[in-house]
């Protein structure tokens, strides 16, 4: 398989995170976002948002939204770690929590939102900060009250406390939240106050499918 990604995006960050945990080899293809390499046909031409990540099959076909490629990852190599364990209940709930992150907190902060801001709405570097501080920390506190509200129900239901996202593995709740989380760092919004997020967070990314798919190690990194 082959990945096509860049290595600062939170989307392609998730489905490298996904792939190290399922064990899955594939070639690493950079596409870079700030030189708009995305636009450029032979990108382009494959996939209609010109957005990565796109995963490329061994059958050359290319699919495209990072939650769809790993539910795609978890379909068709079941063997592995599973990205969506458990129950329908359970899947439903790490669904959710991801949506929360790729749906809600996301698409308001991605490149090309914080790009606009700068470019044609003639926005200061410091109002675009500004903007990705409060769209992204309000996020973040829905999703805490998310996971405190999930913390009640499984201890109603005499479930042993989640350790990471939901439960015990790294799900696909968890391949959104830590990309959020590094850029959110990136772009110095405070973190206190979200324990119930932040040891989620610290517990996923303590795993060797977090360092191995880094953006720090991926080969088209920069400072």
């Amino acid at each position: 398989m082959k990945l096509h990604n860049y290595f600062r995006s939170s989307a392609s960050y998730r489905v490298r995170i996904a792939m190290q945990a399922k064990g899955l080899a594939y070639d690493y293809l950079p596409v870079h976002l700030v030189k708009a390499e995305h636009r450029e046909p032979a990108f382009a031409s494959h996939v209609g948002d010109a957005l990565v990540p796109a995963l490329e099959t061994d059958d050359g076909l290319w699919l495209n939204q990072s939650l769809a490629v790993i539910e795609w990852l978890d379909e068709t190599y079941p063997q592995t770690p599973s990205m969506l364990p458990g129950d329908a209940l359970a899947r439903a709930r790490i669904r959710a929590l991801a949506l929360q992150v790729a749906c809600e907190i996301h698409p308001i902060n991605n490149l090309r939102v914080l790009a606009y801001l700068t470019g044609e709405l003639g926005h200061s570097d410091a109002e675009k900060t500004q903007w990705y501080q409060h769209w992204c920390r309000t996020g973040l506190e829905a999703f805490e009250r998310q996971l405190v509200l999930l913390a009640a129900e499984r201890q109603a239901q005499g479930l042993a406390p989640s350790r990471f996202c939901w439960g015990d593995s790294l799900t696909m709740a968890d391949c959104a939240l830590v990309p959020q989380i590094f850029n959110a760092q990136r772009f110095k919004v405070s973190l206190d106050g979200l324990p119930l997020t932040m040891a989620a967070y610290d517990t996923a990314f303590a795993t060797d499918a977090v360092q191995q798919a880094q953006p720090g190690v991926c080969p088209d990194a920069q400072p």
